[in-house]
């Protein structure tokens, strides 16, 4: 197996022997569990375009990536144009919706793929009105209907400076709710993520947002899907999951947490809408396999030791979670390059990356050694460190 030199502290480095790879067999519907991995973009290294003005996208790569997700065993859906895909950071609506149509025409031809495409309010400048605010949603949320996909109801920025009171957030999400054809995912997307989310549902603690959450779910619980909740806190998605109405589903976000709530207790499971399943594709479609077919014991053996891996990934600024998500794409040969769209490829130090290899590798998610030691190379040599 490969031996790198990978840095270990500032300034130091120490011999890493890499470990074989683990496999992970396909998973087989039907599932016990509805999955998605929220999806991220391809970035075209090539394009003559300003990577922190514009978003240079690479088609065929991004929508190959999707096709991989649904070859799975169609054990993972595709969540599309959400923040994994850098939504809001470097990824505009514009481009969101030329994504959404492309994912929705390649999943034609795969039969059973799932996707949900996000719809927000991103298409708005700063100092919008409630009332920009609903069109906003309003003409996201048709653009998505009309290509025929599936609404996930992202959080609104805009929302956020418009409103003043939790009543306002009850306005905005019924009038939108009254509106849509089919029953859609609400994602509660936390400050950690995005920071200009914070106060969202209008309070700043998050179980009393979640009381003014959970009062609008209840008011259109025929409209509501399920909800997704990003707050990487495993107490409070609990919380919320046993308050739902019946037949609306938790979709857990909590990257920290996520094998034990797909697992669930006594009384609940949440279904899942994760970024980090974007990274560890295999692995989660062969744990969910396992699932369905009542081995929890090999659930938890594939899973647990992508944990501290994600864990590394998310870690504060966990917004810039999507450069480990691009490394590992990298790192595993579904894509050529570690670039990101709005040059986000710069967003996590040297130190980071180097542990982020170690503990993909831990995991076992590195297919193919060589080559993966080899790129890894690649990306020190251009940071100064001979690996």
């Amino acid at each position: 197996m490969p031996t790198l030199n990978l840095p270990v502290a500032p300034g130091k480095l120490a011999p890493y022997t890499m470990r074989p790879p683990r496999e992970f067999p396909a998973a087989k519907p039907p599932f016990n569990r509805i999955a998605y991995a929220a999806a991220h973009v391809v970035a075209d290294p090539l394009a003559d375009a300003d990577p922190w003005l514009e978003p240079a996208i690479d088609w065929e790569r991004t929508v190959a990536f999707r096709r991989h997700l649904w070859s799975l065993g169609l054990g993972l859906g595709v969540a599309e144009a959400m923040d994994t895909a850098q939504r809001g950071m470097g990824l505009d609506w514009k481009t969101s919706l030329e994504l959404i149509r492309r994912t929705l025409e390649a999943a034609r031809d795969v039969s059973g793929a799932l996707t949900g495409c996000g719809a927000s309010t991103d298409q708005l400048d700063g100092g919008a009105s409630l009332d920009d605010v609903i069109r906003a949603y309003e003409e996201q949320c048709a653009a998505i209907e009309k290509l025929g996909g599936r609404i996930v109801l992202m959080a609104s920025r805009a929302l956020v400076k418009a409103a003043r009171s939790p009543d306002d957030y009850a306005k905005v999400y019924g009038r939108i709710l009254a509106q849509v054809k089919e029953p859609v995912i609400i994602h509660w997307l936390g400050e950690m993520f995005d920071p200009a989310l914070e106060g969202y549902w209008g309070h700043k603690d998050h179980y009393k947002a979640m009381e003014v959450a959970i009062d609008v779910i209840a008011a259109h619980p025929e409209k509501v899907d399920g909800v997704k909740i990003s707050l990487l806190d495993k107490d409070k998605e609990i919380a919320m999951r046993r308050r739902l109405p019946q037949g609306v589903r938790m979709f857990t976000g909590d990257d920290f947490n996520y094998a034990e709530l797909i697992a669930g207790d006594a009384q609940h499971y949440s279904d899942a809408l994760l970024g980090i399943f974007d990274a560890i594709a295999p692995a989660a479609s062969a744990a969910l396999g396992a699932l369905t077919r009542g081995e929890v014991k090999a659930f938890h053996d594939i899973l647990a030791p992508t944990v501290p891996l994600s864990r590394h990934m998310f870690k504060a600024p966990t917004r810039f979670y999507k450069t480990g998500v691009v490394f590992m794409a990298y790192l595993n040969g579904l894509q050529d390059h570690f670039t990101l769209i709005g040059g986000q490829e710069s967003a996590r130090s040297t130190l980071h990356l180097a542990e982020l290899f170690r503990l993909a590798d831990a995991a076992g998610l590195l297919a193919d050694p060589e080559r993966a030691a080899a790129r890894m190379r690649a990306v020190l040599a251009t940071r100064g460190v001979a690996a």
